[in-house]
């Protein structure tokens, strides 16, 4: 029996080309089936916010810094102060109508100590 004898890189093209078309083959059934939804399963329905709940922002710009106001259902929530130069800053109303309490970000800076009780 006569053999026929190629390159080692001939057969290593034959071989690669061979295992990429049963790739490719093998991975079209999959794509399908995927995409396919099972009998019996609903969309869930979409998931809107409450534009009450959301803050309206309102920003204003000035030569010298930018005012940005966050209100919910109309009452000032917080105002972030961020100058030409300098670091940003946010002013909290402090329970009266016009006082309010400057403060570098909005962390309550409340530190809640934790404990590791149990290591596996």
């Amino acid at each position: 029996m006569n053999r026929v004898r190629c390159p080692p890189s001939l057969a290593c093209f034959g071989l690669a080309v061979l295992l990429a078309a049963a790739g490719a083959a093998a991975a079209q059934p999959a794509a399908t089936a995927r995409d396919a939804t099972p009998p019996g399963l609903e969309p869930l329905p979409e998931i809107t916010g409450d534009a009450d709940l959301e803050p309206q922002v309102t920003i204003t710009r000035r030569k010298t810094e930018t005012v940005e106001e966050a209100r919910v259902n109309g009452r000032l929530v917080w105002i972030k102060v961020t100058p030409v130069h300098g670091r940003p800053y946010f002013l909290v109303p402090d329970g009266g109508e016009y006082t309010f309490i400057r403060r570098d970000s909005l962390d309550s800076g409340l530190k809640v100590p934790l404990w590791v009780l149990f290591e596996f």
